[in-house]
């Protein structure tokens, strides 16, 4: 049966041995919960905690498999020893999941729960102060935050997230007896260096009573604030046996957060404290396993002892790029195909066979622009450069994929400049960092350009506090970065973003992906491709299985 499914590609060769391997380990000889178990591993790899059994075979569509019946299958996993003690599997209802994931759902439920039930102790005095005519929207999210110790602030790009948190913890400054505690956090470090920067402009604006109470503010990254342990990457120093010492923590593009990681931040939470989970819950999720935000929007939204604190309208964009993000959004495929034929300042549609040629006028400049700042030794005017544009592509192999395009440009760069840029280091190579290395405190997702020095190149790394310049040679984890994918691009933002649609049979290509994609525009966005890939990225849903937004909906308390 195994065979029969990984023949067919619906089930992949990691799933199958993995599979195996457990199901001989537990003495288990039914093919039917070998079939289960390796579809469990599957979904994972594909982000989801769980496996819905029943639908599995509506899901995939792939009828002349031959599938187990429903009922059977269940009824074959129940009886499974390997639902036994050390529990390999777990089921909950028609769901399978391996133990880990099961295990910390349920924790991430429980935790978050008891938040809730504690309430707020916040007072409405000064509102109006801090949130004025003009901020009607976010002076109702700061009320809410105020009555609740859990706080998920949701809202597009330009929605005025960032203005209601800081105005809020201004608020939260102003009433504490002593001074707050505030834990400012994102889950990369680029992410971390937006929030700082945005939440700065913010304080900047306020009364400087209000900045003296807020003053010193730094953002960081999840991992760091937990305490990364350089032995262990998924346990911290903090945890429920050592707990963060802060009053308020706030977290910024919450969506990126996986299942495991905001099981380790809510166990290091302290009781009293207050945590505003703040982001968009139309991005693309977590690229490991979860919808941590979509699940807590779907199911806190179904209680009423708390409520979700949404912002609608955006101050950001220029019209045209809002009204595509939000047919994008809405799933309005007409709308979007309407506002690209358009185009106009911020608006630009190539639906050629071949762009290569089109991409060539955008890619080359800007990648020139970066070889005079790295070969000048500029390291501010190499990472402003690099803030300009971001080329998209949701795969990283094939022609329309990050490894070809870079490949590209490259090439373009060696016949422009009479250079060959073939070496893995060059003045100018934009780079991303691509694992965490906790020593030299740089983050999976921190961009920078490599410069020439007094002793040969370095890289200017944007990190989460202030740019971080190393030797080239001490950065093994990066790969170029003349293009990126769209889910490395999740907590960036670039002037201008060029987005490469994969072709209509792509598995990537989803509404949420194309949004995504669209909001890491400031001031113009370009989209490459044909309206069949358009209209079939509007009208899929990226579907992840969880169990988490039941947990949450659970029994509403009164």
């Amino acid at each position: 049966m195994l065979r029969s499914f990984n023949d067919a590609a619906v089930i992949d060769s990691p799933d199958v041995l993995v599979a195996q391997r457990l199901v001989a380990l537990a003495k288990e000889d039914d093919e039917r919960v070998a079939l289960a178990v390796a579809f469990a591993v599957r979904g994972l790899r594909g982000g989801s905690v769980c496996v819905d059994l029943r639908s599995l075979q509506a899901q995939v569509d792939v009828p002349e498999l031959p599938w187990p019946a429903a009922d059977d299958w269940l009824a074959a996993v129940a009886a499974s020893p390997l639902l036994e003690a050390p529990h390999v599997l777990r089921q909950e209802g028609e769901l399978l999941y391996l133990d880990r994931y099961w295990r910390e759902e349920g924790q991430v439920a429980e935790d978050l729960l008891a938040m809730v039930s504690g309430g707020g102790d916040g007072q409405a005095a000064d509102v109006d102060r801090l949130f004025p005519d003009g901020y009607e929207e976010q002076r109702e999210a700061a009320e809410l935050a105020l009555s609740q110790r859990l706080t998920v602030l949701t809202g597009g790009p330009g929605t005025g997230k960032t203005t209601t948190v800081a105005r809020l913890l201004a608020l939260l400054a102003e009433q504490a007896p002593s001074r707050l505690r505030i834990a400012l956090a994102a889950p990369t470090g680029k992410a971390a260096a937006r929030l700082q920067e945005a939440v700065q402009l913010e304080i900047d604006q306020l009364e400087i009573v209000d900045q003296r109470r807020i003053s010193g503010l730094h953002a960081t990254t999840l991992h760091r604030l937990l305490g990364s342990r350089p032995d262990n990457s998924s346990r911290f120093r903090h945890h429920r046996g050592n707990r963060l010492p802060h009053d308020v923590i706030v977290v910024d593009e919450t969506s990126m957060v996986s299942l495991t990681m905001m099981a380790r931040l809510l166990e290091a939470v302290r009781p009293q404290a207050r945590l505003l989970l703040v982001g968009d819950p139309d991005q693309l999720a977590s690229v490991d396993a979860g919808a941590v935000l979509a699940d807590l929007v779907d199911g806190l939204g179904g209680r009423d002892d708390v409520r979700i604190a949404e912002l609608k309208t955006s101050h950001r964009f220029g019209e045209s790029i809002g009204a595509l993000a939000s047919a994008i959004r809405v799933g309005d495929a007409d709308l979007a195909i309407e506002v690209l034929r358009g185009g106009g300042e911020h608006i630009e549609w190539i639906d050629a066979e071949d762009p290569t040629a089109d991409l060539r006028k955008v890619l080359q400049p800007h990648a020139l622009r970066l070889r005079e700042a790295g070969v000048l030794g500029d390291g501010g005017a190499a990472l402003a450069t690099l803030a300009e544009h971001r080329l998209l592509c949701a795969h990283r192999r094939g022609p329309h994929g990050v490894q070809h395009w870079n490949r590209q440009v490259e090439r373009w760069l060696t016949e422009a400049t009479g250079e060959p840029i073939w070496t893995s280091w060059y003045a100018g190579r934009p780079v991303l960092v691509t694992a965490n290395d906790y020593g030299l405190g740089l983050y999976n997702g921190d961009s920078g350009v490599a410069v020439v020095g007094d002793n040969g190149l370095r890289a200017v790394i944007a990190g989460a506090d202030e740019p971080v310049t190393i030797a080239t040679s001490r950065l093994p984890d990066v790969d170029t970065m003349h293009a990126m994918t769209i889910h490395k691009s999740q907590g960036s933002q670039a002037s201008e973003v060029t987005v490469l649609m994969p072709p209509v049979e792509s598995r990537l290509l989803t509404r949420e992906l194309f949004y995504t994609a669209v909001t890491r525009a400031k001031a113009k966005v370009r989209v490459v491709g044909s309206e069949a890939s358009v209209r079939a990225a509007i009208d899929r849903r990226a579907v992840r299985a969880t169990g988490l937004a039941v947990r949450l909906r659970g029994v509403a308390s009164a």
